[in-house]
């Protein structure tokens, strides 16, 4: 006698409403840690911009004013981007201990914390040039093209070995020896002080990025003439030679006319 046997098919709308029921678990999911993370993100951007305010309001309201619009006595912040209060408070120039042809650089007086808190507060004010990302600044490695770069637009002020110099008015360029890349980088895109604006059309973030390794080659490397006397050029080096070449036959020709006599 033979048995007769079900066979059971599952129905293909059935194999839809499961993917379908798969896909909005995985969805929702998704959204739920998507939105959970943003609004944590989110509040502490909130927190940090709070700080940031408050940062201000102590240490830098009395010169650029309440909401950072300017006074006669300091420029207006809005629009100057997280880059511009990085670099400025970062390197000590900011707060400036008194007013001159230029904010010079001293010992920083915030923490990391707290410049962070700043810049993102001033962020909010306006757009603006961002803190560069440690990919940004390590994206070139062509060294070469670095240096050309840095004589066409860098040398005519900061000397092609980077070492500074006198500008007008009592302003100068500083040094560029041991610069924090970020700093490097931040000058070029804010234009602080005397110092033009390269934004991403004059020079790309993959050349500043080149001119931060040729400014890293020079520190790394020194000069493989023997001492380079400040890397000033001929001035440094005809100085030398005045003082100590004919300062050195001057005394001779005392010490032989002498002898003689």
């Amino acid at each position: 006698m033979s048995r007769s046997r079900r066979t059971g098919r599952r129905s293909p709308l059935a194999s839809v409403a499961l993917l379908l029921i798969g896909l909005l678990a995985t969805g929702g999911a998704y959204a739920l840690v998507t939105s959970s993370a943003t609004a944590s993100t989110s509040s502490a951007v909130a927190t940090q911009a709070e700080d940031g305010e408050k940062l201000f309001l102590a240490n830098c309201s009395s010169c650029h004013g309440i909401g950072a619009i300017g006074t006669t006595d300091a420029p207006s912040l809005v629009g100057v981007g997280a880059a511009a209060v990085d670099f400025q408070v970062g390197t000590g120039r900011m707060p400036m201990a008194a007013s001159g042809p230029q904010a010079e650089v001293k010992p920083v007086q915030f923490t990391e914390e707290q410049i962070e808190a700043l810049a993102v507060y001033v962020a909010t004010l306006g757009d603006g040039p961002g803190i560069p990302t440690d990919a940004t600044l390590t994206s070139g490695d062509d060294v070469a093209a670095g240096a050309e770069l840095f004589r066409i637009n860098c040398a005519m002020c900061h000397n092609v070995a980077g070492a500074g110099g006198a500008l007008t008015e009592g302003k100068y360029a500083p040094p560029l020896q041991n610069i924090d890349p970020a700093h490097v980088y931040e000058a070029m895109v804010t234009g602080p002080q005397n110092m033009p604006v390269f934004n991403d059309l004059n020079i790309t973030p993959e050349d500043k990025a080149n001119i931060i390794a040729y400014l890293d080659y020079l520190d790394n490397n020194p000069s493989p003439g023997g001492l380079d006397l400040g890397s000033l050029g001929p001035v440094s080096e005809g100085l030398f030679v005045w003082i100590f070449a004919l300062g050195a036959i001057i005394a001779v020709t005392v010490w032989l006319t002498a002898k003689s006599n």
